[in-house]
């Protein structure tokens, strides 16, 4: 792995998504947009709105990002691009770190609206620092990064690839712990959650929301949600085949 290659393609990266208006749109404004609707939906709530908007700001940049990267990846395999790199002294990892760097510092700029717009706009509340939030919808973000760069090997078009939302994201949304608390599911439901990342990104931040200062639970639910970026990102890896000749 070579640090300058890594930057030098992720600056490639956001060179491309600064010239797509529609999807940085997708990536700014939507999770702000839709916070604000869940703002109105709950406005005589504002607990219930204080819960669900915290763990959306984890749950956003997941599906986001995940959406994003599997389609801009599924582009660079379909078009020759990612084949064209791989002839070059560009290794996997610096290909996929740099795709890693560049959608994180995306999400950092979608993290920090969202979450700015939720506390100085919406009124959440939080016992816990907004930084904390905002790291780990950083986390989420890039691991959606990281499934979304695996997923694409598995798709050939771009409508595979959006259907690998319902297999990939769907169940993770719906054991998270959002709709209905982990400790209250079956047995085998919550061995289920206990093993999809997004369960430990969401009890990260009601963490966060319940405690003024960061919990030694916060910390380990962080660990699980990096470790399984770097598991991602290598299983992405071994989807990659460098030309030989």
């Amino acid at each position: 792995m070579n640090a300058r290659i890594t930057v030098a393609t992720a600056g490639r990266i956001l060179r491309q998504l600064r010239h797509d208006r529609r999807t940085v749109a997708l990536l700014v404004v939507v999770p702000t947009a839709l916070l604000a609707l869940l703002h109105f939906m709950y406005e005589d709530q504002p607990r219930a709105f204080d819960r669900i908007a915290l763990t959306m700001l984890g749950i956003f940049p997941f599906v986001v990002m995940f959406l994003v990267t599997s389609i801009a990846m599924l582009r660079e395999r379909t078009s020759g691009t990612l084949e064209r790199l791989l002839t070059t002294p560009l290794g996997r990892l610096d290909l996929l770190f740099g795709y890693g760097l560049a959608f994180g510092l995306a999400a950092a700029v979608q993290a920090a609206v969202a979450a700015g717009a939720a506390y100085l706009l919406l009124g959440l509340e939080t016992a816990g620092d907004t930084a904390l939030v905002v790291l780990i919808a950083m986390a989420d973000a890039v691991l959606g990064v990281a499934l979304g760069l695996f997923c694409s090997a598995f798709a050939r078009t771009e409508f595979q690839a959006v259907q690998f939302m319902p297999v990939v994201v769907a169940p993770q949304l719906l054991l998270c712990g959002l709709f209905v608390a982990r400790d209250d599911m079956a047995g085998w439901l919550g061995a289920v959650s206990d093993a999809l990342p997004l369960s430990y990104a969401v009890e990260a931040l009601l963490e966060v929301g319940a405690h003024p200062d960061a919990t030694g639970t916060m910390w380990r639910d962080l660990s699980v949600v990096l470790a399984a970026t770097l598991l991602a990102l290598i299983l992405a890896a071994t989807t990659l085949r460098r030309r030989t000749g």
